[in-house]
């Protein structure tokens, strides 16, 4: 199904061994304006929300959330790669807003810590027993990590976790411009083919 210049697919993963059910989106379409519990954002360790993902963010959902990320930085230290902090979505549709730090390109154990960082959100997610989250393809733009290799890992994290019981039972990978939603879905058909 198509929507003007939005595209969406919806998938759904029905794993045999465990009797849990996970859904997973991939739309094209703006992250700001998911309607989930959550939404995560493609942090920089010192949680500054200025461009990409993370001024989108900042922007649409107001002061709050740089307001908060700033006490987080103030009180907890940095948000070290590979992890992951919380606050409040401030005026966006999300109630949270998860800061996730990927990889910067070149920085070494980049698809470890892209893992990690992936990983870090979904456990962030459960404990605060959230039920939906929307993903964007983190660490791929100004980070420079490669799109393809990020849909191959945060999609293979995400099916692993799934086999946890966990509060989640929706997933969406929420793809900005059409390139990003393309190789997102191509490479869900491959990994359904392997």
């Amino acid at each position: 199904m198509t929507n003007g210049t939005h595209g969406f697919i919806q998938i759904i993963f029905i794993f045999i061994k465990t009797s849990f059910m996970i859904k997973i989106d991939i739309i094209q379409a703006d992250i700001t304006d998911q309607d989930v519990d959550a939404i995560v954002n493609a942090a920089n360790e010192h949680l500054a929300h200025g461009g990409g993902v993370a001024g989108a963010i900042s922007r649409k959902g107001g002061p709050e959330i740089q307001k908060q990320s700033n006490e987080w930085i103030k009180t907890q230290g940095i948000v070290k790669t590979g992890t992951a902090a919380m606050t409040s979505g401030g005026l966006l549709k999300a109630k949270y807003v998860i800061h996730a730090v990927g990889p910067v390109m070149g920085s070494g154990d980049e698809d470890n810590k892209l893992r990690s960082a992936t990983l870090s959100a979904l456990e962030l997610a459960n404990k605060y027993e959230i039920k939906s989250i929307a993903f964007p393809a983190i660490s791929t733009g100004i980070f420079g990590y490669p799109i393809e290799k990020c849909a191959k890992i945060m999609f293979k994290t995400v099916l692993d976790y799934s086999e946890k019981k966990s509060s989640l039972n929706n997933v969406i990978f929420s793809l900005y411009d059409n390139n990003s939603f393309t190789i997102f879905q191509n490479t869900y058909t491959i990994l359904r083919r392997s």
